[in-house]
């Protein structure tokens, strides 16, 4: 027998209203079409020229050239936006209001900065599609929000900043993410994973996995009624992961509209993520696995650990999941034995 998780289910109450959704600071410039003006540059050197090009403020593949094969590529993740501030003072510090960008509820506030490589930031939860969606705002100068506040659009949050690892006052922005939480079980996890101290509990940035927010921008002003489900479905599928299924992934409970439909009792799971990680969708299999394993990836010449943040190595089709990979699907899938650590265990970095 069938158990039918339609995405018209997920969808329960489609003629709701649509989300109030505005960007978290007063620079305009994304919608004005005028991106050099909306991300802050990154400094780049590569092969002995200089420059301060936009697009490393953008999300995705966008930093760290390097030359392969007569080709250039870019291999370092950028998992948010970066937001130029509009106003500074005389001493150049930004003074920009930084705001939730929908309605919803403050998760979580870290408001040490040496905390995190986030530096002071936030956490908003917001209920979109039968789902939790995050939205994270990092390096602020001060929070002016409490964990447990419901916010509506526009409430401020804090003051954009450079707290954090490398940034400067010249170089100060907002750095905006909108993600999906991997696992509700994620400091166990870390206990396993990571080791030593997290003092974000869910809400370290390794369990919250980002998807392109200036893209969900534009998409929902050009089409208001638009649900992040079908968002999230149009982005590509860049691999595939099954994995020995275990019952109902908690993701999928979590995340109705990842799986259409639910067999009782199937073999395995087949995980379809993008390049950067994000899970896209769940596909009940029968193929019997006694451990996950890559069962598909768009074929390249460069090296696949550089095209998926080093989460799968191989080239051409023939790849398979790196240490870094099975990290990942171990905490995506809930798929990890308990420990102790010793709570005096050495600090790890946090994101």
């Amino acid at each position: 027998m069938l158990r039918y998780f339609l995405l018209s289910i997920s969808l329960a109450g489609a003629l709701r209203a649509a989300i109030d959704l505005r960007l978290p600071t007063e620079n305009p410039h994304l919608f004005a079409g005028a991106p050099e003006q909306f991300y802050m540059y990154v400094d780049r050197t590569f092969e002995g020229q200089t420059s301060q090009p936009w697009e490393g403020g953008t999300f995705g593949f966008v930093r760290n050239a390097m030359r392969i094969d007569n080709k250039v590529i870019l291999t370092k993740f950028h998992e948010g936006i970066d937001i130029a501030p509009v106003n500074r003072d005389n001493a150049g510090n930004p003074l920009d209001s930084v705001s939730s960008i929908a309605d919803g509820q403050v998760v979580h506030c870290n408001t040490v900065a040496a905390h995190s490589n986030y530096g002071k930031y936030v956490v908003v939860e917001h209920r979109w599609d039968n789902a939790s969606v995050y939205s994270l705002y990092a390096h602020l100068a001060d929070i002016t929000c409490t964990t447990g506040e419901t916010v509506k659009a526009g409430t401020p949050l804090g003051r954009m900043g450079c707290s954090g690892s490398g940034l400067n006052r010249t170089r100060a922005h907002l750095h905006f993410e909108l993600a999906l939480l991997l696992s509700p079980h994620y400091e166990e996890w870390h206990k396993v994973g990571v080791g030593g101290t997290n003092r974000h509990g869910l809400f370290n940035g390794i369990n919250l996995a980002g998807f392109d927010a200036a893209r969900f921008f534009l998409a929902q002003k050009a089409n208001p009624d638009l649900p992040i489900s079908a968002f999230i479905a149009s982005i590509p599928v860049y691999f595939k992961v099954t994995v020995p299924a275990k019952g109902t992934p908690d993701f999928v409970t979590r995340h109705p509209w990842t799986c259409r439909v639910i067999p009782e009792a199937p073999a395995s799971w087949e995980i379809s993520f993008s390049a950067t990680g994000l899970p896209l969708a769940f596909t009940p299999s029968q193929r019997a696995v006694d451990a996950p394993i890559v069962t598909s990836i768009l074929p390249s010449s460069i090296p696949q650990r550089y095209l998926t943040r080093n989460l799968v190595t191989g080239q051409g089709n023939h790849a398979s999941l790196t240490a870094a990979g099975k990290q990942l699907v171990a905490l995506l899938t809930d798929d990890f034995p308990p420990t102790t650590v010793a709570k005096d265990a050495a600090p790890s970095p946090e994101s």
